[in-house]
């Protein structure tokens, strides 16, 4: 199994009536600007772990690195929600860096959905973020107000689904089995870290069976159509200089099939005042799990740059 190089302290903090649970490397507080890494959908904190491995001890050294579990993820509660919406993910993340770093600019990455959050808060909160790296948080495909009507209906009929019990995640009979579930996702994925990746995305109970750490609930289509005009207002307002991370295998054309593609994301991008890109060779969605040491390399070169 994977053996970590750093390892890892929890701390559980009240967020907006909610515990959560955060991860830390290095030193805290640091005399460095923190590293803040948001995870993205159905993931959780800990899978920064390799990646926070591959740094070097010059980058580490005087620096906090921290990485919360959002809620309804990981370790973090959900407070009974039976939705999550997503300007919550931004105060939850305002109100953690008040906890961590009061009156603090702090470097933030985010891979996925927490790519777009660190975006939005970027650009909401410009004061707060020193550096931005976003890996593979892409946005979604454009939205028509015609579309608002069947959306509501969707939003309201998985509601029900979800409380009739037709959303819930499949256990497994053990954390092998998780282990291999992670591995059909990901094919560029090791065994030793699947493994490991296991047993901090999933936990047994009672019974013995291994529970997926994700809330039903995330699986719910936002009731809100996405609207490119309003999140392009915001990018405009983004002041930190700015490394959009991309993987060598095309995400977007996978997911979308014509319906967005990776050059309306660049155009996208364009709205953002500075900005620079990178590309991970041979590396998927889950870059940071396929080539943790060169995507290490280019937070670390550009956070110090």
């Amino acid at each position: 199994m994977y053996k970590e190089k750093r390892l890892s302290r929890s701390e559980f903090v009240p967020i907006r009536g909610i515990n959560y649970h955060v991860l830390h490397w290095g030193e805290v507080p640091g005399s460095l600007p923190p590293l803040v890494l948001v995870h993205g959908w159905m993931d959780v904190a800990a899978s920064y772990q390799f990646v926070v491995d591959a740094l070097p001890e010059a980058f580490t050294r005087g620096r906090s690195i921290i990485a919360p579990d959002w809620r309804g993820y990981g370790k973090t509660g959900a407070n009974g929600a039976d939705n999550f919406w997503f300007p919550d993910y931004l105060a939850d993340l305002d109100f953690l860096l008040d906890h961590y770093a009061p009156g603090q600019s702090v470097d933030l990455v985010g891979h996925s959905m927490g790519g777009n959050v660190a975006m939005l808060y970027a650009g909401v909160r410009p004061e707060r973020i020193r550096k931005l790296i976003n890996l593979e948080g892409f946005g979604m495909p454009a939205t028509r107000p015609s579309q608002a009507p069947g959306r509501f209906a969707k939003w309201m009929d998985e509601l029900k689904s979800l409380h009739k019990g037709e959303m819930a995640l499949k256990p497994y009979n053990d954390v092998d089995g998780v282990a291999r579930r992670l591995m059909r996702t990901n094919p560029r994925l090791s065994q030793d870290k699947a493994d490991w990746l296991a047993r901090h995305w999933a936990s047994p109970d009672a019974q013995g069976q291994w529970n997926i750490l994700g809330d039903a609930a995330h699986k719910i289509t936002n009731a809100q159509l996405y609207r490119v005009d309003e999140v392009l207002e915001i990018y405009q307002r983004i002041s930190a200089p700015t490394l959009a991370v991309e993987a060598s295998d095309d995400s977007l054309g996978k997911w979308w099939q014509g319906k967005y593609a990776l050059a309306e994301y660049h155009e996208r991008l364009k709205a953002v005042p500075q900005v620079s890109t990178a590309v991970v060779q041979d590396a998927g969605h889950m870059l940071h799990h396929d080539q943790p040491e060169a995507l290490a390399t280019l937070i670390e070169n550009f956070v110090t740059g």
